[in-house]
């Protein structure tokens, strides 16, 4: 502990952004005339594939652009219809969902599993047999957990897959990382997540013309944000256009800043160390509510922990709990959407009787509060002690 008066503060996230970065960042505006999409950019974007292992990224303005750039190019690619079935799980963020929505296609809800919150193999298998032509399924890393996607590939072996692993950066299974076991998966770069650009997100594939459609959707559908010899073949099928402003794509503006990458490439260097402190903070964190009965049946093997949740025995106990972690400067939240079925954007599409559902009881049951690389002894200690007070008094 400092000479100063240690203060305890639990919050989602503490300042993950260093001297160090800042002086990358400062350093660079004083050394440059470019801050849109340039040179800084794609550096950032080989070393993350080189991170990875994949062949491509594309670094873009949030992880929910990413998801919607995704699978609009995955719709393009594979001439999806309007009302193709997209199999989603009931409890992830919204922008897995929307852009789903957005793009004409067909949500299909799965109920997820307690052990690492992503598809329930039983129910999925369910869906298998009542919707046959499932084109595709978007597996969620929720919470820095590594989703079992080879099982699933068995359920549906002639799907589309893909994956967001938005807050699971590093998340593994036998040493191959979430985010390879696809044909194409996104993260974010949020400031609350594993590493951050403050905003940003990158979408990451092997497939060359996957990555060839998402660069050019990426930039507003422009032949020339394509790769060179495409770009050749483009100019050369089309001589009546203007190379510079010829379209072969619908599109947006997705793209970063230079600024953006060059926080990344500074951050990129720390990833894997910050995330064993997770991985350390998060067995502690296991040891301390294991004591007391609390869920703790959790798929520990490559996690890159992303949040400490809890999932207690009844509404009772998550409503004091919470309230008594508030109440003592540790922040929380929801399980991250809940049951994403009872939203009201949602309700629409739920024919499904979710009431002894396990999305239902996370929804009704659990929180979670933060974990980064910057929780210190102190902090474990003073949150231990929090939590064996409330055990002891309840």
């Amino acid at each position: 502990m400092s000479m100063r008066e240690y203060k305890f503060e639990w919050p989602l996230m503490k300042d993950c952004i260093t001297t160090e970065d800042k002086d990358e960042m400062i350093n660079f505006i004083r050394s440059t005339d470019r801050f849109t999409n340039g040179v800084k950019v794609k550096e950032f974007e080989q070393e993350w594939s080189k991170w990875l292992g994949v062949k491509y990224s594309l670094f873009v303005s949030s992880g929910s652009t990413a998801n919607f750039l995704l699978i609009a190019a995955t719709k393009e690619k594979f001439n999806l219809k309007n009302g193709d079935k997209v199999l989603v799980p009931m409890m992830t963020w919204v922008t897995n969902i929307s852009p789903v929505i957005q793009l004409g296609l067909q949500p299909i809800f799965c109920d997820v599993n307690k052990k690492n919150f992503s598809f329930d193999i039983k129910h999925m298998r369910d869906i298998a047999d009542k919707h046959p032509d499932i084109k595709v399924v978007f597996v969620s890393h929720l919470f820095g957990f590594m989703a079992p996607i080879e099982e699933y590939k068995r359920i549906f072996p002639n799907a589309i897959f893909l994956e967001d692993v938005c807050e699971s950066h590093g998340a593994n299974m036998n040493g191959k990382k979430a985010g390879t076991f696809s044909l194409g998966s996104t993260f974010s770069s949020y400031f609350g997540h594993h590493m951050t650009t403050v905003e940003g997100g990158f979408v990451s594939t092997d497939d060359f013309e996957l990555y060839n459609i998402m660069k050019m959707k990426r930039s507003h559908g422009m032949a020339r944000e394509a790769t060179h010899d495409m770009y050749q073949k483009y100019k050369e099928e089309n001589p009546n256009i203007h190379p510079m402003f010829m379209f072969m794509t619908d599109g947006y503006n997705f793209r970063s800043m230079e600024i953006n990458a060059v926080l990344g490439l500074s951050q990129l260097k720390r990833l894997d160390e910050n995330n064993q402190t997770r991985r350390n903070v998060f067995s502690r964190f296991v040891e301390t509510i294991g004591k007391y009965g609390l869920h703790v049946d959790f798929e520990i093997e490559g996690n890159s922990s992303f949040c400490l949740p809890f999932v207690c025995r009844n509404i009772e106990e998550k409503q004091k709990l919470e309230k008594y972690l508030n109440d003592n400067n540790v922040e929380t939240r929801p399980l991250c959407s809940g049951n994403l079925l009872v939203q009201p954007f949602l309700k629409e599409y739920s024919s499904y009787d979710f009431e002894d559902s396990n999305v239902n009881h996370l929804h009704n049951v659990g929180f979670f509060i933060g974990n980064n690389h910057l929780i210190t002894e102190d902090d474990l200690n003073v949150l231990e002690n929090l939590i064996d007070n409330f055990f002891g008094e309840v």
